[in-house]
């Protein structure tokens, strides 16, 4: 089957819920995008907010304090919003890697044998335990022993406490003020699945995946999951037990798999004339990662992936990304780049919605860039 990138654009957009919103329940928007990065929270609760009909940040919270989400260390070892009853399979896949024991991570962080231990004093520590992080670290160095990991375990870059998410042995609990905590996923959230084999996770990681972010090559799942570390013959057995679940289609040369269940839709859509503004981090941009020519032009990434991991706010329109955007003291600055076709009918719509999702009204300013 061959495509066109306007079949697959628009096809992602719908699927992502950005045509036209489905639903106003976080958990089946966070589902649907296999999972919402929440490094910068506020960031987290717009990329939601923008998919629901009508738009209520707080329904993040409401979702984690009703223990429907978990926040937690997940893809690329960043942290994510996950439906409690599908994260331990996104965990599951992110464990399979074993990139704790790697020479590499052992010399800059802790030994194996040293990461095994703190896994289990975490573990006896948490169980049905709420602690910060300065009460698990004095946790684990009595019951190791070992007060050379304290200055590990403090770091807010949680690199020692990454793995142990990644293994279902802690998750992020409930705010205490500006602190973070920690706790256990089996003793607090009531729907916790329990690890699963790696195939058996596959079995569901890869087809959500390609249900939001598809037609794919695997490689790209890969390099969403953990930027390309999981073992190349594991993904091929994957992917072949998957069977006539997936099949293999060709977007303008490129080879790719898709949801067989989905090829139907794609043949017909698009193209999009949608335009949407999407919040930091958001992931329509982080399924396929910036380095995707067709979503993000190549002479325009370094806007997009700035210094220090940040991706920026962006405007999409027609599913391809076409400028960026800020928003401060009730003024929307957007930058549409010169070679992008972007109506100002459809900016000055989203910057009306945008400002329903923030708070307040939103005076629109448009440059060109």
């Amino acid at each position: 089957m061959k495509l066109t990138w306007d079949h697959v654009l628009a096809w992602r957009m719908r699927r992502q819920m950005l045509e036209e919103p489905e639903t106003g329940d976080p958990v089946a928007i966070v589902r649907r995008l296999c999972g919402v990065q929440a490094q910068v929270a506020s960031s987290a609760r717009t990329a939601v907010a923008i998919r629901q009909r009508e738009p209520r940040p707080e329904s993040v919270r409401e979702a984690l304090e009703s223990r429907e989400l978990v926040k937690t260390w997940a893809m690329r070892g960043t942290l994510h919003l996950l439906p409690v009853e599908e994260a331990a399979a996104y965990l599951s896949l992110l464990a399979a890697t074993r990139s704790w024991e790697r020479k590499s991570w052992q010399r800059t962080f802790v030994t194996a044998d040293q990461l095994a231990a703190i896994g289990e004093a975490a573990h006896q520590a948490l169980d049905g335990r709420v602690l910060t992080r300065e009460e698990l670290t004095a946790q684990v160095i009595e019951k190791t022993g070992d007060e050379s990991v304290a200055e590990h375990l403090g770091s807010g870059w949680g690199a020692v406490l990454k793995p142990l998410a990644f293994q279902g042995v802690l998750c992020h609990g409930p705010a205490d003020g500006g602190r973070v905590t920690f706790t256990r996923p089996d003793t607090h959230l009531p729907g916790w699945p329990g690890m699963r084999d790696p195939a058996e996770a596959a079995a569901v990681a890869i087809p959500a995946y390609l249900a939001a972010y598809g037609p794919a090559p695997i490689e790209a799942f890969d390099q969403w999951l953990y930027r390309g570390a999981l073992k190349k013959a594991d993904l091929r057995s994957w992917v072949a037990a998957l069977g006539d679940r997936l099949t293999k289609v060709e977007i303008e040369g490129r080879q790719a798999y898709a949801r067989t269940e989905d090829l139907d839709d794609l043949a017909s859509a698009g193209p999009s004339a949608t335009v949407r503004l999407l919040p930091a981090f958001d992931q329509y941009v982080l399924g396929p990662g910036t380095g995707d020519a067709a979503v993000v032009p190549p002479s325009r990434r370094g806007e997009v992936s700035k210094t220090a991991g940040w991706i920026s706010p962006v405007v999409v329109s027609g599913g391809r990304v076409c400028g960026t955007w800020t928003a401060e003291d009730g003024l929307l600055s957007v930058t549409v780049w010169a070679e992008c076709d972007v109506p100002r009918a459809g900016l000055q719509a989203e910057a009306d919605r945008l400002g329903d999702v923030l708070g307040g009204d939103l005076t629109l300013r448009v440059r060109t860039g």
